[in-house]
């Protein structure tokens, strides 16, 4: 807590000025262009890595970036936070993209990894439920990336499976049959601080460096 609170000093000391004005505009209101679900872990920060402002992100996270999916009467089948955020973000800001972003080292995907029924804690053994069918697919031999570990891959099938899930809602559903709404998968690699994006006709998550960002930005312009 010291940390935190000294860190508000030094921003207010170095920084804060800077800031202001565009705090200041930011006052009345908010329009970001981008839902970014992602993992609670504290070593993912989205702003730092996408070198993102103030403004940019509306940001859902939660452990092991899970959405739950919706009935098909389009209630959430889980907390009814996630379902929350995804209809504000699409109804009210009108966001025109939804990022969902894994990461490597996720605990969550360790827990489901060493068998989801063996977590002591009552809650998070039922919130992990939403990852149980990428650990299905990852047992039947479906794998991105055999390069990595066995909880990586899981991490990176869990993303896809999260799009699925972003996908049963109808304000989404609708929004993408408008063509008014884009879903991309992002894995960050924590060791060495590198973001992948996945890519469908490739199938599999290729890094955003120069080259990569090139083939996704052109695609986009298609």
């Amino acid at each position: 807590m010291k940390k935190l609170i000294n860190g508000i000093v030094e921003f207010r000391r170095k920084v804060q000025k800077g800031y202001k004005e565009s705090f200041g505009g930011l006052a009345s209101g908010q329009a970001p262009d981008t839902l970014f679900i992602a993992c609670s872990d504290s070593r993912v920060v989205p702003n730092t890595f996408a070198s993102t402002n103030p403004g940019d992100l509306f940001v859902v996270r939660n452990v092991g970036n899970l959405i739950p999916p919706c009935d098909r009467h389009g209630v959430s089948t889980g907390d009814e936070s996630e379902a929350a955020a995804i209809e504000f973000s699409l109804l009210n800001l009108r966001v025109s993209d939804i990022i969902v972003c894994g990461h490597s080292e996720c605990g969550a995907m360790r827990a489901l990894i060493n068998s989801r029924e063996e977590v002591t804690s009552p809650n998070l053994k039922n919130w992990l439920r939403h990852g149980d069918s990428a650990l299905t697919r990852l047992k039947s031999g479906f794998v991105l990336d055999e390069s990595i570990p066995a909880h990586n891959q899981l991490s990176q099938l869990n993303v896809l499976l999260q799009i699925e899930h972003v996908k049963s809602y109808p304000t989404v559903a609708k929004r993408i049959e408008e063509k008014t709404l884009a879903i991309h998968g992002w894995w960050f690699d924590v060791a060495n601080a590198d973001v992948y994006a996945y890519e469908e006709i490739m199938n599999k998550f290729i890094l955003i460096d120069e080259e990569g960002a090139e083939k996704i930005i052109s695609r986009f312009e298609e």
